[in-house]
């Protein structure tokens, strides 16, 4: 059963949570020793995961035409768009039709990209959106900006994740897994809001400990 002292529930906010914003939560010291943190850790698993990042690419490649690397618009910080980098794990037009979230057994997903999904390689380049500034190494999943429309109109606060980087895991991707529904995406709020309001480098920690965790044992992924 999930704690309720870890996340927000959204009926008991009141208007007046959200911090102070600073492009962050926290003072400018603070925000620059996360910054160069992120940096040297970006760096340290770029170097650890290139050859794995180099197998992800070649399998790709074999298992037939279109990009390596996936660019999709996302929503940043303060609501700005950017284009975030993944391993593509689908087929060429899967979305001709429009967005949609994945589903189980997504028949858009190929077998390569089923395997890089599960244990997260698909995520990796998403690194480099960290180097350049657009995203943090945690923080609340990166939204399309089609589906933040529609679920700021559902659910009350869902743009207040705006006020910290999305993040390549979080607190929300650890407790809750993946969302493929308005009301999963209310509950990964309500974690989302937990992290921001306790944002430390301690809360940091536990969530890459956890993450390593749901890597290992291929949780949570569709």
């Amino acid at each position: 059963m999930t704690n309720v002292l870890d996340r927000h529930e959204l009926h008991r906010l009141s208007t007046d949570w959200l911090p102070a914003p600073d492009g962050g939560t926290r003072s400018r010291p603070d925000t620059v020793l996360r910054r160069a943190v992120e940096i040297i850790a970006c760096m340290m698993l770029l170097i650890l995961t290139f050859p794995v990042m180099l197998c992800a690419a070649i399998a790709i490649r074999l298992g037939g035409g279109g990009p390596v690397v996936f660019r999709q618009q996302r929503t940043g910080l303060h609501g700005v768009p950017f284009m975030v980098l993944k391993f593509r794990t689908m087929g060429a037009n899967a979305e001709a039709d429009g967005p949609v979230w994945a589903a189980v057994d997504d028949s858009r997903i190929t077998k390569v990209g089923a395997v890089l999904r599960k244990a997260r390689i698909d995520e990796l380049p998403q690194l480099f959106n960290v180097l350049r500034g657009e995203m943090a190494l945690i923080g609340p999943r990166p939204e399309r900006p089609h589906f933040v429309e529609l679920l700021a109109i559902e659910l009350p606060c869902y743009r207040d994740r705006e006020v910290v980087k999305p993040g390549i895991t979080g607190w929300a991707q650890v407790r809750y897994g993946y969302g493929s529904s308005v009301e999963d995406a209310r509950r990964k709020l309500e974690f989302d809001l937990h992290y921001i309001q306790h944002r430390s480098m301690l809360l940091d920690l536990l969530i890459l400990l956890l993450t390593v965790r749901v890597v290992l044992l291929w949780k949570g992924a569709r």
